[in-house]
C-alpha cells in the first residue's frame, strides 16, 4: 500500500485526532506520525503488524536454512577447517594484539 501526503500527520495532529486514526487505520489504512517535521512513529493495524512479524520470522528461517545448505555444500566439497586448530590461531592472534596494545592510562614515552 502506497502512503500519500494525507497519510503524514503531525503528532499534535495526530494527538487530537486520535481516534478518527485509528478508525481508518482499522480500515485498512497506515499513517506515518511526524515529530518536528521528521517521520516519528508509524500507526498500522495490529493484525497487518502481527503479519509482518510472521513474514520477519519465515524471512530469517530461509536464511537459516541458505547458511545450513551452503554448510552441507562446504562440507561435501571438503571446504572445511579444524575448529581447534581455527580457535587456537584465533586466540594466539589475540594474545599478539593483546600484547602490542599498551593498557589503557599508561603513558607512552
Amino acid at each position: 500500500m502506497a502512503i500519500s501526503a494525507r497519510d503524514v500527520i503531525p503528532l499534535s495532529q495526530a494527538r487530537a485526532n486520535l481516534s478518527e486514526l485509528a478508525d481508518q487505520v482499522k480500515a485498512g489504512a497506515e499513517k506515518i506520525i511526524t515529530k518536528n517535521g521528521e517521520s516519528y512513529i508509524a500507526m498500522i493495524d495490529a493484525e497487518r503488524l502481527d503479519y509482518y512479524h510472521q513474514l520477519e520470522r519465515e524471512r530469517i528461517h530461509l536464511l537459516l536454512i541458505t547458511d545450513a545448505s551452503q554448510g552441507l555444500t562446504d562440507v561435501a566439497t571438503g571446504n572445511v577447517k579444524d575448529a581447534r586448530g581455527t580457535l587456537s590461531a584465533l586466540q594466539r592472534r589475540r594474545a599478539t594484539a593483546a600484547a602490542a596494545t599498551p593498557p589503557q592510562g599508561a603513558s607512552q614515552d
